[in-house]
C-alpha cells in the first residue's frame, strides 16, 4: 500500500524526506547517458557564452552549475531547500571554481537586484510548482533578467506515455513531487502575461536508446511521443 502524498509540497518535505538521497543517482553522474543528454538539451535551447551571467533556478543538486561553471562568467545556483544548498555548497568547497555561488532563497521573490541575469534557466522546475506559484516565479524572471536577457523552460510534457505511466504508478514511480505539469499552451500564455516574448518553442524527445528515434518522427503529430517541452523567451 502507498503512502498518501503530502497535501503540500514545500522546502520542509525536500528538507525532511529522502528526496536528495533516493533521487540523486541519475543526476549527479555527469557522464550518464541522462545527464549528458540533459544539458546538451539544454544547450540547444539556449547556449550562454563566456560573458553572461546566469541564473539556475531550483538548482538541486547544482548539476547545471557545474555542466556550464566554465562556459559562462559566473552562474549562481538557487534553490529554496535549505538541504539542497548545503550539498552544493559542500562540493564547491572541493571544486576551483571561482564563478559559481548557490543561495537559498525563494524564486517567487528571491529580492535580488532587478535586471541581473543575461540567462535564466528553469530546468525541471515548473513541474515542482503549484500553479499561483508558477505565475509569481514567472514575473520575477522577468523582474531578474537584463533587457534582451533571456528565459530557458524545459520541463516534461504530462502527455508523453512515460508521464501516463508514472502518474498510475505502471511500471515507473510516481514522483509526488510534480504537482503540476503545464502544458506549451499554459507556459507561453504565462510567459505572454509577464511581458515575455517567446522566441522558440518545440517538444523534444527522451534520451531512451532506439526508442527516442521513433519519437523524433512522431512526436510533432502525436502527443504520447513528446516527451519534454522546450522554450526560450527574452525580455524586450
Amino acid at each position: 500500500r502507498m503512502n498518501p502524498a503530502p497535501s503540500n509540497i514545500n522546502s520542509s518535505y525536500y528538507d525532511q524526506s529522502d528526496y536528495y538521497k533516493k533521487n540523486a543517482a541519475h543526476l549527479l553522474d555527469f557522464k550518464s547517458r541522462f545527464q549528458r543528454y540533459r544539458v546538451r538539451k539544454l544547450r540547444e535551447i539556449y547556449d550562454p557564452n563566456a560573458e553572461e551571467t546566469v541564473l539556475d533556478l531550483g538548482c538541486g543538486w547544482g548539476t547545471l552549475c557545474w555542466s556550464l561553471a566554465n562556459r559562462v562568467q559566473h552562474i549562481t545556483g538557487l534553490d529554496f531547500s535549505e538541504t539542497s544548498i548545503r550539498l552544493c555548497n559542500e562540493r564547491l568547497q572541493g571544486e576551483s571554481y571561482a564563478n559559481v555561488t548557490f543561495i537559498q532563497g525563494d524564486a517567487r521573490g528571491t529580492e535580488m537586484p532587478s535586471e541581473t541575469y543575461d540567462l535564466v534557466i528553469a530546468a525541471d522546475l515548473f513541474e515542482h510548482l503549484y500553479p499561483n506559484d508558477s505565475d509569481k516565479v514567472t514575473r520575477e524572471v522577468f523582474r531578474l533578467l537584463k533587457s534582451q536577457g533571456r528565459f530557458s523552460i524545459w520541463t516534461p510534457n504530462r502527455s508523453h506515455i512515460i508521464e501516463i505511466l508514472k502518474n498510475r504508478n505502471i511500471l515507473f514511480r510516481k514522483d509526488e513531487t510534480h504537482v503540476d505539469y503545464k502544458s506549451m499552451r499554459k507556459l507561453l500564455k504565462m510567459l505572454e502575461e509577464a511581458g515575455f516574448v517567446v522566441e522558440k518553442h518545440y517538444y523534444a524527445e527522451s534520451h531512451i536508446p532506439f526508442f527516442r528515434h521513433i519519437e523524433r518522427i512522431f512526436l510533432r503529430f502525436l502527443p504520447p511521443f513528446r516527451r519534454r517541452i522546450a522554450i526560450l523567451a527574452y525580455k524586450p
